[in-house]
């Protein structure tokens, strides 16, 4: 007496990328041999085949860049390894000019072959953004604003500048030595971002520096 066997049930796992769910179904092949099953999220965006196109680019891409000459901006070879320990940041006159000069001294290096003088100056304004029912300030805002100017120190003229803009937040609740903590901690930030911001200003306009 011959019996049927029940089919094994149907798994579908789940899906990302947009693609469809992939079922997986033990059906028997003409051989009475169960199919293989496809590799560990392939077809769910996961795992993709080693013969993917996109995958070989992403591998492939900074071999290629490489072989065309890109070179970072601050490599030893690249356009602006000039800036690194040859800008003379303007002496800092108080606490946000001794944070920022800090910072750009952090990333530039110390000035110990100076070629560029850079001059700033900083303006800031707190503004309080959150309040209680009875109209008291329980947040802050710290708006920042540097205006900047790199120049040759062997000709005296203007190299690059421009103006760079950020803001930092900070809560006013808790006692008042907690609240000039992170109004200070606030300030540090602030100068931090805004030098990183000329870093990254100085970069760009490393290729066109004397």
């Amino acid at each position: 007496m011959s019996s049927s066997r029940p089919s094994p049930p149907t798994l579908t796992l789940p899906h990302a990328g947009g693609r469809e769910p992939v079922a997986l179904v033990n059906t028997p092949t003409a051989s009475g041999e169960a199919p293989p099953s496809p590799r560990v999220g392939e077809g769910w965006g996961g795992g993709a085949p080693a013969n993917n196109p996109t995958r070989r680019f992403v591998l492939f891409a900074p071999l290629a860049l490489a072989a065309c000459g890109f070179t970072p901006a601050l490599a030893p070879e690249g356009p602006a390894s000039r800036l690194l320990g040859t800008v003379y940041v303007q002496d800092p006159t108080d606490k946000a000019g001794f944070d920022l000069v800090e910072r750009l001294e952090e990333r530039l290096g110390r000035p110990e072959n100076p070629r560029y003088d850079l001059a700033y100056t900083i303006t800031t304004e707190t503004v309080g953004v959150g309040f209680t029912t009875d109209n008291q300030i329980t947040r802050y805002n710290l708006k920042g604003v540097i205006d900047y100017t790199l120049t040759d120190r062997g000709t005296g003229a203007r190299v690059t500048g421009g103006r760079v803009q950020n803001f930092t937040a900070y809560a006013a609740t808790g006692s008042t030595v907690a609240g000039l903590a992170a109004e200070e901690d606030a300030a540090l930030r602030l100068m931090r971002i805004l030098a990183d911001q000329i870093v990254a200003r100085l970069i760009a306009a490393s290729a066109s520096l004397p």
